[in-house]
């Protein structure tokens, strides 16, 4: 079982096509991750200012998860399309997303984990984190991460 990770983004979209091309014979899941909203609020200043009841916590989570059962399937159809036997897979974010990959591996008995790379430098990577780099130095299995086809071009190009 390979455990793909699909977030709609170009470079998850491109890992699904590599992961296609190098384990096609592989079954797999196609992962999303979504976030409840209470973890979006608890890392928002203005978050703690919410008098309650103003927002249906319950609605907005709900919302989140048909969401990214949307985005699983969707990367299920890119997966049928790369010649992979796949089925989709979401799972809420309780603390990270590399954590919610990493117990979501587990759970489905993932051989490796396939994910993008947004390609992010300086200043923004050491800001917003990278997913795939939390992965790779927690993961107890093979780890596959693929950069989008822009910012391998972007990366090729800057080599020559």
């Amino acid at each position: 079982m390979i455990l793909i990770c699909y977030d709609g983004s170009p470079d998850s979209k491109t890992a699904i096509k590599l992961a296609g091309d190098l384990l096609g014979d592989h079954p797999a899941a196609v992962l999303t991750v979504w976030e409840p909203f209470m973890e979006v609020m608890a890392r928002s200043p203005s978050g703690f200012g919410m008098a309650p009841g103003m927002v249906d916590v319950g609605e907005i989570d709900s919302a989140n998860e048909k969401s990214a059962h949307a985005r699983a399937e969707e990367g299920v159809k890119l997966a049928g399309e790369a010649g992979l036997n796949a089925q989709p897979r979401c799972r809420s974010q309780a603390t990270t997303v590399a954590d919610a990959i990493l117990a979501e591996a587990n759970a489905v008995g993932a051989d490796a984990i396939v994910c993008g790379s947004r390609g992010l430098t300086g200043i923004k990577s050491i800001l917003l984190g990278s997913v795939s780099h939390a992965v790779i130095q927690h993961a107890d299995r093979p780890v596959i991460v693929v950069p989008s086809a822009e910012v391998a071009a972007a990366r090729a190009h800057r080599h020559h």
